[in-house]
């Protein structure tokens, strides 16, 4: 099902600006921000656009939330540990605002989206300013304008879940790496998913403006560009602006290397695999979230596939992309989950032999179907079976890395190793970490790379020719 999108109009947008002014005339405004980022890829860029906007206000970005007249926490609910983080770290801040009265405190994003959290974080911690949610995050500057004019707590969440705000400032964390998010909500409703509550419902950017701003990111010298999306590969549904469409448009404008994420497996499409076999500047790296590796378990978490077209699917793009490298999302402990459905997922990470996974203990969340479900696992158990998972992996990618000694890569460096000053780092086309001697005078240059030996999360590479 489409749901037609809903573009902030020329008067909102000029509300905005005109909010922006205000706040620039007023004499006591804040005159640095730190933002806090908690979450997805999709909660990174949003940060940026409200670095963005704060910029536009005059204020300068503190590296230390110490040091800053306003503290932005940008939130996550897609699991229960992510929102104890975020609240206890604003926690942190109620000492410090006594020492500093003037200290303005928010909290945006998904999780202040969820029904009611938004008063209840208002209420429970009283030194909080200013919250608001997913779907007005373009409405900051009035936002902002009104706490500091009114003198009056703020709190600003709209169910607005088909919205789109085009043309938004953009503070980039990374000169040479830029995120462009192609699509926005979730139509899935996985049973242990939140985002399509917090997120609203998918509506897809139009394609011109996508290629505008790819086309305007490549000549400020962005050597890389990622699509964002809860699912890129469902783009422009039901409009024939299609994701492999987009794909192969931003190939022949020239971005140095694409990459995207997410992709929802049901919706991998032969289409898709051959657009990226076909396109030379995309990435040989896909992130594909499986959950799980059985077939009652992916039935109760409505992901609408089983393992067999999972792998189905894997052998295509490798059929397809040899050297492709593959990542996913695992979740252990689902409501019922027997110890023999656990060790399906274990065999098919073998099976698969990705490159990295990100492994989770099932994290029930209000409103969804999954926490309603019987059969909760002990905290023993799963801490047992997250444990046992992440060994399976590290040595599946053990042997990925061991695999890729002596292949050439393409390393997009992005400055000094943390490590070792007199090294430098960045990704390889398979979104591996690879180290190589240099300086960081290389940052942002695209350097051909021998891979000569392996550790836990990184590749260690010599420059060779082209």
């Amino acid at each position: 099902m489409r749901h037609e999108p809903v573009y902030v109009t020329e008067a909102e947008r000029l509300e905005q600006e005109s909010a922006i002014q205000k706040i620039l005339e007023l004499p006591q405004r804040p005159k640095s921000f730190h933002i806090v980022t908690y979450g997805c890829q999709m909660n990174a860029h949003d940060s940026e656009k409200l670095a963005g906007i704060l910029t536009q206000m005059g204020m300068t970005e503190a590296s230390d939330r110490r040091d800053a007249d306003f503290v932005l926490f940008n939130t996550c609910c897609v699991r229960d540990n992510a929102e104890r983080r975020a609240l206890g770290n604003v926690t942190w801040l109620k000492e410090l605002k006594k020492d500093k009265p003037e200290l303005l405190i928010g909290v945006c994003g998904c999780m202040v989206q969820q029904p009611q959290m938004a008063e209840r974080i208002l209420k429970q911690y009283r030194f909080i300013d200013l919250a608001f949610g997913t779907h007005n995050l373009h409405c900051l500057p009035s936002l902002l304008y009104n706490l500091l004019t009114q003198k009056n707590r703020v709190v600003s969440v709209t169910d607005q879940e088909t919205l789109i705000a085009e043309g938004l400032p953009v503070k980039r964390l990374n000169p040479y790496q830029a995120y462009i998010t192609i699509m926005y909500g979730c139509d899935n409703f996985c049973s242990y998913c939140i985002v399509p509550y917090v997120r609203g419902r998918e509506r897809s950017r139009k394609m011109a403006d996508i290629l505008t701003e790819a086309e305007g990111l490549l000549k400020s010298g962005v050597k890389e560009i990622m699509l964002l999306g809860q699912n890129v590969n469902s783009y422009g549904n039901g409009t024939g602006e299609t994701f492999p469409k987009l794909l192969r448009e931003l190939d022949a404008m020239g971005v140095p290397r694409l990459r995207f994420m997410t992709s929802h497996p049901k919706d991998l499409s032969d289409e898709l695999i051959e657009a990226m076999a076909d396109c030379r500047h995309i990435c040989n790296h896909l992130h594909l979230p499986v959950q799980s590796g059985n077939d009652e378990i992916l039935r109760l978490m409505n992901r609408r596939y089983t393992r067999e077209d999972y792998m189905r699917k894997v052998e295509k793009l490798r059929a397809a992309v040899p050297e492709i490298g593959l990542t996913t999302d695992l979740i252990v402990s689902f409501p019922g989950e027997t110890e023999s459905q656990f060790e399906d997922t274990c065999s098919l990470v073998r099976e698969v032999g990705y490159d990295a996974a990100f492994t989770f203990i099932y994290s029930p969340r209000e409103g969804t179907q999954a926490a309603r479900m019987e059969g909760r696992i002990p905290e023993a158990e799963s801490t047992r079976r997250i444990e046992k998972l992440i060994r399976e992996v590290e040595a599946s990618t053990a042997r990925v890395h061991q695999s890729m000694i002596g292949s050439k890569e393409q390393v997009l460096i992005e400055g000094p190793s943390k490590r070792d000053p007199n090294q430098i780092s960045g990704k390889g086309t398979r979104n591996i970490t690879i180290t190589l001697d240099g300086t960081a005078g290389d940052t942002g240059k695209i350097i051909p790379v021998t891979i000569t030996s392996a550790a836990v999360n990184t590749l260690r590479g010599e420059r060779t020719e082209r």
